[in-house]
């Protein structure tokens, strides 16, 4: 393809030149990048391909071009968000969503498959092509390819327009989470908040604007930012404040201009309309037709089975907190509310188990626990991560990049790595996802492939004046967590980009890689190389290790009985509720009080920032979590059972997870891949046993 060489957006192939970006250059580049897609698609759709190579390898390039451009710019208004990229973003965003109808309903190339899956060659393609095949054929279905005049003209409209509802959407919580502070102005207010916390909150002020502010005087900006609202909502005893920030939380989004209500509303009304044209009953039907769990029914068994489980933990758990508060003579022990759970919850576990979270960030600097999580891969999968800092460009200061090498030192992935909380420009939450796949068709000159390279995005605590970032366990999961994602995109053997790494993987396996890792955090061994105080270096003492492993089913009722209610909530929108019949936030409200042993306020409208749903990719598939997680507590246990301390055992097992599970992408059906690997179909019991509900 002709590519525009003066254009930084379009002149590389594996790693962007962030240095040289600016968001005057999107518009120009993704109009020039979509010309040349165009008149390859033209060429390749009036060539009347026969064989596999003259299909598939066009497809593979075209493809290719495309997600690596906009993946650029889309990631850059994820983390570097400004009015110029955003402005740039949404206009360019319509024309992408337009060539991707176009070249998904193009009838010449889905005929094209179709021919390829009848002929006499079927039998001589591998599993991965058999799939490709298979899976283009029921994505062109699902992209409109069957429809004509003006079901098609509607189906178009619908994706652009969804396109723009779901950004809007993304943009308002940022936005909304931008705007609120609360400002502390007393000393006596910081009471029970932590000397690294109070920098922080100075710190943010400053950045704010209340310039002068420090830590002995403040003023102090609590915001609703995960490091600032986390930390003040476990050890604040102020509990009118706990109130006041708890509330703006869960009402972000849903006010002034900022209000999501009409956008969610209109995100299922277009859902439903698209999913009806493809001759679906609902959107659940059209999403879980492309899942492992495959229909409504099964979704539901699991959701309820889980919500079963947990009741009786989740009942203990309230009981438990009350009990706390009540001994700690709180007027709020016999009318606990949403916004005393962090708190007691934190008094807690420090009576429980002599944890105090704040105290234990001490141990887990970021540097110790980035090399201890590489010590343990380089331990069960055999792969060594390598610092490569200042080897390739970065779009801002903090970032990172790694290279990954396996047993003979020989480059097989690389990754970035954006580690901390920015509020004024990066979305909230984490996630991980290919910068380009593995290919040996896009391989450079005197390379035989093309090695794949991940972007891996973190929100957690930055460093605060001379002291690192300190994390909590929670950071140190979801660390351990995206990484597991880019470990399943970057160890993958398949060398064809259509279905290398993550590619063509059904959306409720694409967890199994991650919460697989997060399972090794409370491996003793392990957890004790990730410590280390940030001042001495001294690792946690044996009675601590005990202590947080022993911990990790604490209020695991509770835990699970909110991920399955914010499964069943998205199940009941995109399943069940018929758009305009019922208020979200009385569907939210009903479920909530239904699932949880804790009655949601009045007036939570949490839904209004419920991006997996209503901007990501989890809309009827936020089961796929607890759905993974089944998969992967029962993945563990396979190394649990030959012994966690059987090094040779360990290995083997870790080798043949990283064959399967980790090497094959989407060449094979996940539970075919997972079958191989864990010798039969998984079991529920490992997770109920991991979270002491059994």
């Amino acid at each position: 393809m002709n590519i525009d060489s003066t254009n930084p957006l379009l002149n590389w192939s594996d790693r962007p030149p962030f240095d040289t970006f600016d968001p005057s250059q999107v518009v120009s580049g993704i109009d020039s990048m979509l010309e040349a897609c165009e008149t390859a698609l033209q060429e390749l759709e009036s060539s009347n391909p026969s064989t596999w190579d003259d299909l598939a390898h066009p497809i593979e390039e075209i493809q290719d071009y495309l997600s690596r451009t906009w993946g650029v710019v889309s990631h850059l208004n994820s983390v570097k968000n400004s009015p110029e990229l955003r402005e740039a973003y949404e206009s360019a965003q319509p024309k992408v969503v337009a060539f991707g109808n176009k070249m998904g309903q193009s009838r010449p190339i889905y005929d094209a498959f179709c021919r390829l899956g009848d002929s006499d060659a079927w039998d001589s393609f591998d599993s991965g092509q058999k799939r490709i095949i298979e899976k283009s054929i029921e994505g062109a279905r699902l992209s409109g390819v069957s429809l004509d005049g003006a079901e098609k003209e509607r189906f178009n409209e619908i994706s652009e327009k969804l396109a723009q509802l779901t950004t809007k959407f993304s943009n308002n919580v940022l936005d909304a989470t931008k705007a609120y502070e609360l400002l502390l102005t007393e000393k006596d207010q910081l009471e029970g908040l932590p000397a690294s916390y109070i920098q922080m909150a100075a710190d943010t002020a400053v950045q704010r604007g209340h310039e002068g502010a420090t830590a002995e005087d403040g003023p102090w900006a609590v915001t609703l930012d995960f490091p600032s609202y986390v930390p003040f909502m476990k050890n604040s005893p102020h509990r009118e404040l706990r109130e006041q920030i708890y509330k703006a939380y869960v009402t972000r989004a849903s006010d002034g201009d900022l209000r999501n209500q009409e956008v969610a509303q209109e995100i299922l009304k277009l859902k439903m309309e698209k999913a009806n044209l493809l001759g679906y009953k609902n959107h659940a039907d059209l999403s879980l037709s492309q899942k492992m769990a495959g229909t409504v029914d099964a979704v539901d068994k699991l959701l309820k089975d889980l919500k079963e489980a947990a009741t009786p933990a989740g009942e203990r758990d309230l009981a438990d907190l009350a009990a706390i508060a009540k001994e700690h003579g709180a007027p709020e022990a016999n009318d606990l509310q949403q916004w005393d759970i962090f708190y007691w919850s934190e008094k807690l576990r420090e009576s429980k188990f002599d944890i105090n979270e704040e105290e234990l960030r001490a141990y887990f600097p970021f540097e110790r626990v980035l090399d201890g999580m590489f010590e343990l891969v380089n331990r069960i999968f055999a792969i060594q991560v390598v610092s490569a800092d200042g080897d390739v460009p970065v779009w801002h200061e903090d970032v990172r990049y790694f290279r990954v090498l396996d047993e003979s030192g020989q480059d097989i992935a690389a990754f970035y790595l954006d580690p901390f909380s920015r509020p004024s420009e990066k979305r909230g939450g984490a996630w991980a996802f290919p910068a380009v796949q593995r290919s040996t068709l896009l391989a450079g000159e005197n390379e035989s492939v093309r090695i794949p390279v991940a972007y891996m995005c973190c929100n957690q605590s930055p460093p605060v004046g001379d002291t690192p970032s300190l994390m909590t366990l929670r950071e140190v999961e979801t660390l351990f967590h995206e990484f597991g994602h880019d470990l399943q995109h970057m160890l993958t053997e398949i060398d064809r980009g259509l279905n290398s790494g993550l590619a063509m993987i059904e959306w409720d396996a694409i967890e199994i890689a991650s919460q697989f890792m997060e399972n090794w955090i409370y491996h003793k061994p392990t957890l004790k190389g990730l410590s280390g105080h940030y001042q001495t270096g001294e690792p946690l003492s044996e009675e601590m290790l005990d202590k947080i492993i022993a911990a990790r089913s604490f209020r695991a009722g509770y835990a699970m009985l909110r991920q399955v209610n914010f499964g069943r909530f998205d199940m009941e929108l995109h399943a069940r509720h018929k758009p305009g019949s019922e208020d979200i936030g009385e569907i939210q409200d009903r479920i909530f009080r239904d699932t949880l042993i804790m009655q949601p306020t009045e007036r939570d409208m949490f839904y209004c920032s419920f991006g997996h749903i209503f901007s990501g990719g989890y809309s009827a598939g936020y089961f796929s979590y607890k759905w993974s997680e089944v998969l992967s507590a029962d993945a563990f246990a396979a190394f649990t059972e030959v012994g966690l301390e059987n090094e040779e055992a360990v290995k083997d097992v870790g080798m043949r997870y990283r064959k399967t599970i980790l090497a094959r992408g989407g060449s094979q059906h996940p539970m075919d891949v997972y079958k191989e690997f864990r010798g039969r179909e998984p079991s529920i019991e490992p997770l109920l046993k991991q979270d002491g509900l059994i």
